[in-house]
């Protein structure tokens, strides 16, 4: 039996407008210190969300560390209710875009690398890196890290609904180098 969660969404919006960072450091929410990449960026934390969500002067928002596309999408709003709520921005429809999900696979019996490297367009080089890495073309492109363990990270996702036929094709592939 194979067991998969997803460990972080990558989410971003746009507020359509610039941001006055500077003063937001007074709120509790926000982290900003004109020392962390020359105050370009603050960053928002509530116990309402999960994750963290990066506030940039151009109004762009990332959303990082939810563990799903509906917890990414509020922290962006939630974020920008927070900027409305307190007069930093005018309120605005976010236009919210899933950039990555990574989700951990454990397919629970060890895998042959060198073997899979041979047959697969895997790169297996054990003095560099301890896994295979396993760069999938096709309608969804991702790259797989996959360990001799068994277990594998998922990178690149653009939908939660792809993992588990992902998972399935992988499955398929790995099974034989068992």
């Amino acid at each position: 039996m194979v067991k998969m969660s997803i460990v972080n969404v990558v989410a971003t919006a746009a507020l359509g407008q610039e941001v006055d960072l500077d003063d937001l450091g007074k709120h509790g929410e926000i982290l900003h210190d004109p020392e962390i990449y020359g105050g370009r960026v603050a960053y928002f934390s509530s116990p309402n969300t999960e994750g963290k969500v990066s506030i940039f002067v151009s109004g762009k928002m990332i959303s990082v560390g939810t563990k799903s596309e509906a917890e990414a999408f509020c922290a962006l709003e939630c974020a920008k209710d927070f900027l409305v709520e307190k007069g930093y921005v005018k309120p605005v429809v976010l236009e919210k875009l899933v950039q990555n999900i990574v989700a951990v696979v454990d397919f629970e019996e060890n895998v042959n690398l060198e073997r899979l490297a041979q047959d697969y367009k895997v790169i297996y080089e054990p003095e560099q890196f301890p896994g295979g890495i396993f760069r999938m073309e096709g309608q969804i492109r991702v790259t797989v890290l996959i360990y001799a363990s068994g277990k594998a990270v998922i990178a690149g996702l653009r939908s939660a609904k792809d993992i588990v036929p992902l998972v399935q094709k992988l499955e398929g592939i790995i099974k034989a180098y068992t």
